[in-house]
């Protein structure tokens, strides 16, 4: 993580000595250390070279997410002049490139549920938390107010804050499908998973070197979003691949 936030959790103000530091003891730990990782990650991993775009992760996850645990996701003067959404995932497009070998990228993202999230320490009130049996990043709502201290954090800016309610909301990897026995087990798995046609989007987890996700990053050089950041994304993406038919400009 960058140095200005450690040093902000490490300053007498974090630690409530009123700028004046009396205490020459080690400040408490409040984040965990260079590869202290849990034992379970559940994670995304999407592959770039299948998605088209079609904005079926984003519709599903809407829908799923507002009917289910986390919403209502409110939606403000939806048909106006100034639409303004609450979305836990969005997709990117881009083009990339020049003529006549330009690409068109589409580029889905979420939050990524670091293994070591910035957004978890800063929360004044301790209403975003990350789970200790499966690594899920999560945001109490009953103690969330809405001072987006985490979206600062944030550097993947993976956070949104729903101005009905005032709190501030993100993907909770269908937690509540995942653990629903209820559901068919082929069925437990986050929404914008069960509903991309490509198979862009894979999901389990990434601690188990058996999982489909695990051997998907090892076999395809699965990667991390901006790993300097030193977050340690859980969520990982499957790179392109540049074919002559993708990219006309590319050598034989």
């Amino acid at each position: 993580m960058i140095q200005w936030l450690r040093d902000l959790m490490q300053s007498p103000l974090a630690e409530g000595g009123g700028g004046v530091a009396h205490d020459t003891s080690p400040p408490v730990r409040v984040r965990a250390r260079q590869g202290e990782t849990l034992a379970k990650q559940l994670a995304l991993v999407i592959d770039l070279n299948v998605c088209v775009g079609c904005q079926a992760c984003v519709t599903s996850c809407k829908q799923w997410n507002t009917s289910g645990s986390a919403g209502p996701l409110a939606d403000l003067n939806a048909y106006g002049a100034n639409p303004t959404g609450t979305f836990f995932n969005r997709v990117q497009t881009y083009e990339a490139g020049e003529f006549p070998g330009t690409d068109t990228i589409h580029f889905p993202k979420s939050c990524l549920h670091c293994e070591d999230a910035p957004c978890v320490p800063v929360c004044p009130t301790g209403a975003s938390y990350k789970r200790a049996e499966d690594g899920i990043v999560l945001v109490d709502y009953d103690k969330c107010i809405g001072c987006k201290y985490c979206a600062w954090a944030c550097p993947y800016g993976a956070r949104e804050l729903d101005e009905e309610r005032q709190v501030m909301t993100k993907c909770t990897l269908c937690v509540d499908r995942v653990y629903d026995t209820l559901l068919p087990e082929a069925d437990r798995q986050p929404a914008c998973v069960q509903a991309c046609p490509t198979n862009a989007r894979l999901f389990g987890d990434i601690k188990d070197p058996e999982s489909v996700v695990s051997k998907a990053i090892a076999e395809r050089g699965g990667y991390q979003l901006m790993p300097e950041w030193d977050t340690q994304p859980a969520n990982h993406y499957l790179p392109r691949r540049i074919t002559a038919q993708a990219n006309p400009a590319a050598p034989e």
